[in-house]
């Protein structure tokens, strides 16, 4: 049974690899990829034929040294320049047409993967889902497999396929030529004769399984912990990422220490998980070292009596041993490549499990009804839950119409954020009917600033080139930022040296331009005085009203209720409400602005 499993599991990696690997050969590319694969391939072929040649030329060459034939001595230096020529060509050769079809192959599969990731909010999601009740089934670090998995799938599908291509091809080709070399072995046992022929071949088939056999068992723990490895160095990095880019809040808070911490633990596990792997290494490495080096020597211990008897010449012997390391070697390449073949599926474990998340994501079906072409915008039965299934709010009914102003309150946690997301449509743990005006922009509290010239940062997501000069500088103007109208075409780390308050701005900057009619403002003034908040509130205010929109906002200050209204408020449920039931309801009124 326990067999029939690893058989089955082994099975099941190789359907997972070529589920990997086969887009790319029936992609657009495909006539160009397969014409490559297939001059590799050929190329491979030329270099076993090569090996055979040189077996060839060993038996002509030790012959004539034994013989003490010159004429034949020089004529076959001369054929070994020929070959040598060929044989350095077709290596060259078969190097370049690699590289080129991995760095094409590594090239497709990147822009694959981005374009699914990026797709749909898939990125987005799949973060989300980490949170999940099925986080221990959502990838961790896609950066790390888009970026270093891609490479190291591509590099080591080639390599070991075309190796296990050699290693098969080599041993077809070398085989009948050690049969016909090594002769019948005859011996007698309890008085009757046996003979064996082929004798060498046999001693190499059971010399390497049982090497193979050996080796399987060192070395299978590597795969898990080549797997592991690669996971606690991507969380590694990315803490170290964290740190840069949360540098001034942590300077300020005086956190060194604490992330000093959290960056010596992640990086104890990558020690720790290292060493098992040094450890479980050396032992592969000591019994492939001592399994390589008695394969020196075996052929050479086996044949010496037929030689010393004079039954063969010198140059039979050398071919023999040629003969025998190159079916040794054929037969020995898993014995050989274990360690990079852990590697390797530890690295296709990595990929199948990402694309299965994004494939899953991609099926999956949308629980929200969102209409993005709507006059207003409207819900129907709204339930929001949090990622691990806790409902929020449910059977919500809303309705805003052009020319009204909301503010949504309620405690901190309550869940205003995420009917935010819920209306933009990226919130995956809603369902129900949303209708929201066509273009309406959201504004998150925190917003994105790219890295970049500052006119690149205004004008995201937009192309740059939709805005003058003077819109660009005006918005800044109006946006409250004027020390900035001279920067626009430098390029710096914005978020690091805007201020929190700076990078709220030059988001309602963006807002300016885009003149939409439709805004959803989660907290965007949070970093702001009162008198820059209510200038800046107002403005937008005005675009909204002039533009015959509306518009939404989640704000804690009282002040900002001033430019709404409308007032919806998220109030906890009582104490004696039913188990499962929503832990929020949503009471509307109108702002006492308005009355």
């Amino acid at each position: 049974m326990a067999t029939d499993s690893r058989i089955a599991q082994t099975f099941s990696t190789l359907r997972r690899i070529a589920a990997l690997a086969a887009p790319y050969f029936r992609s657009e590319e495909k006539w160009r990829a397969r014409t490559m694969l297939v001059g590799i391939i050929a190329l491979n072929l030329a270099y076993v034929y090569a090996l055979v040649l040189f077996n060839q030329w060993y038996g002509r060459f030790y012959d004539a040294l034994q013989n003490k034939d010159a004429g034949i001595f020089w004529r076959e230096v001369g054929v070994f320049g020929w070959l040598a020529f060929a044989n350095i060509a077709i290596q060259v050769l078969k190097f370049y047409v690699t590289q080129l079809l991995e760095l094409r192959w590594r090239a497709w599969m990147t822009r694959s993967y981005l374009s699914r990731w990026m797709a749909d909010r898939t990125f987005y999601h799949l973060e989300l889902a980490r949170y999940a009740q099925d986080e221990g089934r959502t990838p961790d670090n896609p950066d790390q497999r888009i970026q270093e998995d891609m490479q190291m799938f591509t590099d080591s599908t080639m390599t070991l396929s075309m190796g296990l291509l050699n290693a098969v091809v080599t041993l077809v080709s070398f085989v009948g030529i050690l049969w016909g070399l090594s002769g019948n072995f005859d011996f007698t046992i309890g008085g009757t004769s046996y003979q064996i022929a082929g004798a060498m071949v046999w001693l190499a088939v059971v010399y390497c399984v049982v090497g193979t056999v050996i080796t399987h068992y060192i070395g299978r723990p590597l795969i898990g912990l080549n797997f592991r490895q690669q996971r606690f160095e991507a969380d590694f990095r990315h803490h170290l990422v964290r740190v840069r880019e949360y540098s001034e809040a942590i300077a300020l808070d005086h956190g060194e220490k604490v992330e000093r911490g959290q960056l010596d633990l992640r990086f104890g596990a990558v020690l720790r998980n290292y060493l098992q792997l040094i450890k479980q290494q050396k032992n592969l490495v000591t019994f492939t070292a001592f399994f390589g080096q008695a394969a020196v020597i075996f052929p050479f211990i086996v044949a010496a009596p037929r030689f010393l008897s004079g039954a063969i010449q010198l140059g039979q012997l050398m071919q023999i041993s040629s003969a025998f390391g190159k079916v040794q070697d054929s037969l020995s390449w898993f014995v050989d490549n274990y360690d990079r073949v852990a590697v390797w599926r530890a690295t296709t474990d990595r990929l199948t499990s990402f694309d299965d998340a994004m494939r899953a994501h991609a099926t999956r079906a949308q629980q929200l009804d969102r209409d993005g072409a709507a006059p207003a915008l409207q819900t129907g039965d709204l339930a929001v839950a949090l990622p691990n299934g806790t409902p929020l709010l449910s059977g919500a009914a809303l309705a805003v119409k052009p020319g009204d102003s909301v503010l949504l309150q309620g405690p901190s946690g309550s869940g205003k954020s995420t009917l935010f997301r819920t209306f933009a449509g990226i919130w995956p743990f809603a369902r129900g009917h949303v209708k929201v005006p066509d273009g309406a922009v959201f504004m998150p509290q925190r917003p994105y600033v790219p890295d970049g010239t500052l006119r690149n940062a205004l004008a995201y997501p937009n192309p740059v080139e939709n805005y003058s000069d003077a819109e660009l500088r005006q918005a800044l103007v109006d946006a409250m930022l004027p020390d900035l109208v001279t920067r626009l075409d430098d390029s710096d780390v914005w978020s690091q040296k805007l201020s929190g308050g700076e990078q709220q701005r030059l988001s309602i900057a963006r807002v300016l331009l885009k003149k939409p009619s439709w805004l959803f403002a989660d907290e965007i003034t949070s970093a702001l005085d009162a008198e820059a908040e209510g200038v800046l509130y107002k403005r937008l205010s005005d675009r909204v009203k002039a533009a015959g929109g509306a518009m939404v906002s989640i704000a804690h200050r009282a002040a900002v209720g001033d430019f709404h209204n409308q007032r919806w408020t998220l109030v906890p449920q009582a104490d004696d409400a039913p188990a499962g039931s929503a832990r929020y309801r949503l009471e509307t009124s109108v702002s006492p602005a308005a009355a």
